[in-house]
């Protein structure tokens, strides 16, 4: 074998290595793809979980708050707010005075029946999915 040729398969073998070691662009791509497929089905799934349990959360509070109001209102005898109860230290400022997404909860009085509310994910007062804790609540899983 003359040297040339020697050489030559000397450079091909280098090249053959070269390439077998790299990773090619539709490599990365399929990579890619692959991850945002299995991104869209975590949030498929995780998003209504998290829905579900902001609404849970915002029941727990609510039902939390009427039984703080609960304690005012037979210790004082008027209707408190939350700002009431937040000044009169009986309701931690700190804690979670407002409801998931950021609205405030209402507290509604009528004799000695106690009613917390919260706009709900859509923020409006008196739509379908208002959260409602007390004897005005629609069902009796809410209270």
């Amino acid at each position: 074998m003359n040297p040339t040729n020697a050489a030559l398969l000397t450079r091909l073998r280098r090249l053959r290595r070269a390439a077998t070691r790299g990773v090619t662009l539709v490599e990365v791509l399929i990579v890619v793809a692959i991850m945002a497929l299995i991104a869209g089905g975590v949030s498929f799934l995780v998003l209504p979980r998290y829905r579900e349990a902001q609404v849970k959360t915002a029941k727990t509070n609510a039902r939390n708050i009427r039984n703080v109001a609960t304690q005012h209102m037979a210790m004082k005898g008027d209707c408190p707010t939350v700002a009431t109860l937040i000044a009169d230290k009986e309701l931690d400022s700190a804690g979670d005075t407002k409801d998931p997404w950021g609205g405030e909860y209402t507290i509604a009085c009528s004799g000695d029946d106690i009613s917390v509310s919260s706009p709900g994910p859509d923020k409006k007062d008196s739509s379908q999915d208002d959260i409602l804790v007390g004897p005005n609540a629609t069902t009796t899983a809410e209270q």
